[in-house]
């Protein structure tokens, strides 16, 4: 490996370290997602119940196991922590860019391009997309489930490229299986779906019919086994589990008329270009390069066939779904970053001022440069009274981070080696996902934050104290007290099924009832709920002898 190329894995290491590592833990934990996949693994390691997920000591059956195992190696390694709750979905971010980089140097290698640099920019194109900066730097199963698809698929590729019947490729076939049985652990069925997706059309393509069967068995069989042990134990366990996970979590969820989060077939099409932020506007100078480069033959051109299944038709699977959310579709990322790099590298060797990549990054620097002004304008003058920001440094931050930004993308469209713009380019985020660590906005933190209000008053309760508590903060405050026994009140939300075993008897509490408990237990109850509950409780609870709150749209601890 050449000294320039090292330098450019560096270059990578670092963006990877300051955007995704160094600065995990500095944000307070957010509702409902990241205390959720922080409470159900802290569970499992306090009861030492390692088969069925509970949250707040009840049956929660919404995805298999594995993701909150590996949530819990990282609280045991690292402690109860926000940087051990976030970890798993950033080494995630970073194995499958390791994945992406080994994928497409191998390939670039073999034709002799441009001494690895594809493999360089694709693996900078990933991590750079806005949405997997936002998600890998989240507490949710979609980095970790996204990785686990990606080393399917890129075992598989590597399996279509080695000699039919080998050692090397069986290894392969094994290890796509491998993954993807970790995938199924991780979010269930849809870990078969994607590979699929993905994989057949592109033998298709390439009129290796035989090989649909050939190739598939080895895969299945290791997925099945790799899924077995725990898939048995939880219905032994558990019989209800794959009944109401199968139908509720996929059927209902995919088809049904009133799927969780229904959205229109078009949602993922109008939507998602922001996510690919900044590097939608390169599409139009990619696609030359991309159609180029799609029909040769060798290497590059089946890599190009292989992702362009890989994008496309996992991300028409779940357009046609009725349920929807942006995390859905990351793991279309891998391949889109793929495509990106070997058709901008196409277009800008021919031309390193072609007019398409130009006008991209002008498009770019206006809308950046457009959203400095406006967040400027409000921040200074307000908007209806809003302001981002109590605190002028954490503005100064984002000033800093939207002109590093624009002035990057200057300096790109100024630059003239193919290298240096597109590296450039991928860069310019860099300090804006940085400072966006430390400049959460205030509402945002209000609204989404209890953990400050919760650990300033955790020590003042006590193990025998009574907790109670509304839907929205139930996560929050088993994570931040350490809990698994706290009451509800004023609805169930996503524990609704884990309320319908007769050991969770009672601690769904209406208003009476509360009450009641309240009398009984003087000096030694606690409630916790957003603001806008308490709102509507207040006339019907007793007064509290002590009473706090993190802002008129946050949450509000009472003691009785």
């Amino acid at each position: 490996m050449s000294t320039l190329n090292k330098r450019y894995i560096l270059l990578i290491l670092s963006f990877f370290l300051l955007a995704y590592i160094l600065p995990l833990g500095v944000r307070d934990l957010v509702v409902p997602d990241e205390t959720r996949y922080g409470e159900i693994p802290r569970e499992m390691i306090a009861s030492g119940e390692w088969i069925s997920p509970h949250l707040n000591g009840l049956r929660y059956f919404e995805k298999p196991v594995l993701g909150y195992w590996v949530h819990a190696g990282s609280l045991l390694m690292f402690g109860e922590n926000n940087f051990a709750v976030r970890l798993p979905s950033a080494l995630s971010v970073g194995l499958s860019a390791l994945l992406i980089y080994v994928l497409v140097w191998r390939t670039s290698r073999r034709e002799n391009e441009d001494g690895g640099f594809p493999a360089i920019l694709a693996t900078l194109v990933f991590l750079s997309c806005f949405e997997v900066f936002g998600v890998g730097n989240t507490a949710v199963l979609d980095s970790l489930f996204s990785f686990f698809l990606t080393a399917t698929i890129t075992a598989f590729y590597f399996a279509t490229e080695s000699p039919p019947g080998s050692g090397r490729e069986k290894g392969y076939l094994f290890l796509a299986g491998l993954s993807c049985g970790l995938s199924f652990l991780t979010k269930g069925f849809l870990g078969f779906t994607v590979p699929v997706l993905a994989v057949a059309p592109y033998l298709v393509w390439q009129r290796r019919y035989a090989d649909l069967l050939r190739m598939s068995w080895l895969p299945i069989l290791t997925a099945i086994l790799v899924s077995l042990p725990w898939s048995i134990a939880i219905h032994l366990r558990e019989p209800d589990f794959w009944r109401f996970f199968f139908w509720n979590e996929h059927i209902r969820r995919f088809m049904a008329d009133n799927a969780q989060h229904k959205e229109s077939f078009w949602f993922f099409f109008l939507t998602a270009p922001g996510m690919f932020f900044p590097w939608v506007f390169m599409v139009p100078a990619a696609v030359p390069g991309i159609k180029t480069r799609l029909f040769e033959q060798g290497a590059a051109g089946r890599l190009l066939k292989f992702c362009l299944c890989w994008l496309v038709l996992p991300f028409l699977f779940f357009s046609f779904s009725n349920g929807k959310l942006l995390t859905y579709i990351l793991p279309c990322f891998p391949p889109f970053a793929i495509l990106i790099a070997f058709g901008l590298l196409h277009v800008l060797k021919k031309d390193t001022r072609s007019r398409l990549f130009q006008g991209g990054i002008v498009v770019n620097t206006i809308l950046f440069s457009l959203i400095l002004v406006a967040f400027l304008y409000v921040q200074l003058f307000g908007f209806n009274g809003f302001r981002p920001y109590s605190q002028a440094w954490k503005a100064v931050m984002v000033v800093n981070g939207l002109a590093y930004f624009v002035l990057f993308l200057v300096w790109a469209f100024r630059s003239r080696t193919t290298v240096s713009k597109t590296l450039l380019l991928g860069l310019s985020p860099l300090l804006l996902f940085f400072v966006v660590h430390f400049t959460i906005p205030d509402l945002t933190r209000e609204v989404k934050s209890p953990g400050p209000i919760l650990e300033q008053y955790a020590q003042g309760i006590d193990s025998k104290d009574i907790v109670i508590s509304d839907k929205n903060s139930i996560r929050a405050v088993g994570w931040y007290l350490k809990r698994n026994d706290v009451y509800l009140l004023g609805g169930t939300g996503e524990l609704d099924y884990g309320m319908k075993y007769k050991d969770a008897a009672g601690r769904l509490l209406d208003m009476q009832t509360a009450v009641d408990l309240i009398q009984n237990n003087r000096g030694r109850t606690v409630l916790i709920a957003r603001v806008k509950h308490i709102a509507r409780w207040r006339d019907q609870l007793p007064q509290p002898v002590f009473q706090d709150q993190s802002g008129p749209e946050g949450y509000v601890i009472w003691k009785f």
